[in-house]
């Protein structure tokens, strides 16, 4: 987004999240080969929600990571944490050129152009345009979290060349195992142990994003890693009863996005037509299989990575920003 992505031979590809970080490292080659993965898991209260709240012992993890993973002085790709990433559809006048539109949305923030932070960072992409005005849709995120993360990869002698976000990196793995379908409206959904991200594409644009954090916490969670920190043994170790609460209200907020993209953004003209799941949550597979059950739609995962861990499908949907 705010980051100028340059080809290198050595790119490793992080995502940091509440709970854990993870690295993938692949080759350019065809098709594209995994050279190798490794994670770390979290304590409680790092980071919450995005924002990294124990800084110096977050550096400190990290450069072990960076040391453990030989991966000094690479450059690397990151992404946006979800909580802060904004996606909207505006409308400007036809008359401001394409290569002004920047511009434009710049100075019209806090004026024609509401945003819920001050000082964006701000992607976009021309959607259509007519006699009168042109559609876009923007991407935005605060420039002091983007800062914030990609100063803390520089301090771990790491070089950060781009920065992106979690849908489109999903998407795009997703798009490359041929699982998507231009025409379609896919609804995207992320779930991870302490989070859900939903999103909604149509003609392979995110459309509209909602970033759901779940009542529980990585304490609820019994995680054995193995020595290689490549696997992990998941288990939740709380009250049964919590986790179903957790599952139905997720499959109540996944129905409400379908109902809210089907009549409030497109009038009751369009609908979902099928769902991407992707994430580390263990219950993946039961929410997937009760999707499965309740509507009559194709619900899709990615199974095109034997060696490769389910977890690891983000840095991985991340390190095909660089192919592309």
């Amino acid at each position: 987004m705010a980051f100028t992505l340059f080809s290198s031979n050595k790119m490793a590809n992080i995502i940091i999240k509440d709970h854990a970080i993870r690295y993938v490292g692949v080759k350019q080659t065809n098709p594209i080969t995994v050279q190798k993965f490794r994670e770390k898991y979290l304590p409680p209260g790092i980071i919450q929600e995005g924002r990294i709240i124990e800084r110096d012992t977050l550096l400190l993890i990290l450069d072990e990571c960076v040391s453990d993973w030989g991966i000094k002085k690479n450059h690397v790709q990151f992404v946006i944490p979800d909580p802060f990433v904004v996606i909207r559809k505006i409308t400007i006048p036809n008359e401001v050129k394409d290569d002004e539109i920047l511009g434009y949305i710049y100075l019209e923030l806090g004026t024609t152009i509401h945003l819920p932070f001050e000082e964006p960072v701000i992607d976009f992409k021309k959607l259509t345009e007519d006699e009168t005005r042109k559609e876009v849709l923007i991407i935005a995120a605060p420039e002091d979290v983007a800062s914030e993360y990609s100063s803390l990869l520089e301090e771990v002698d790491l070089k950060p060349v781009a920065a992106d976000i979690t849908p489109l990196c999903m998407y795009r793995l997703f798009h490359f195992c041929d699982k998507t379908k231009e025409e379609g409206h896919s609804l995207l959904i992320q779930f991870d142990l302490q989070s859900v991200n939903l999103s909604i594409f149509h003609q392979d644009v995110p459309l509209f994003m909602r970033h759901i954090t779940l009542e529980t916490s990585i304490e609820d969670w019994d995680i054995q890693q193995n020595n290689s920190h490549t696997l992990a043994d998941i288990r939740w170790n709380s009250h049964r009863s919590k986790i179903e609460v957790l599952m139905d209200e997720l499959i109540k907020e996944i129905e409400h996005v379908m109902n809210f993209y089907s009549f409030n953004m497109t009038q009751g003209k369009e609908r979902i037509t099928n769902i991407l799941m992707s994430g580390d949550h263990p219950y993946l597979s039961g929410i997937r299989t009760t999707l499965k059950q309740r509507y009559e739609i194709p619900v899709q995962t990615i199974d095109k990575f034997e060696q490769l861990p389910a977890h690891y499908y983000l840095p991985l949907g991340l390190a095909l920003k660089e192919v592309q």
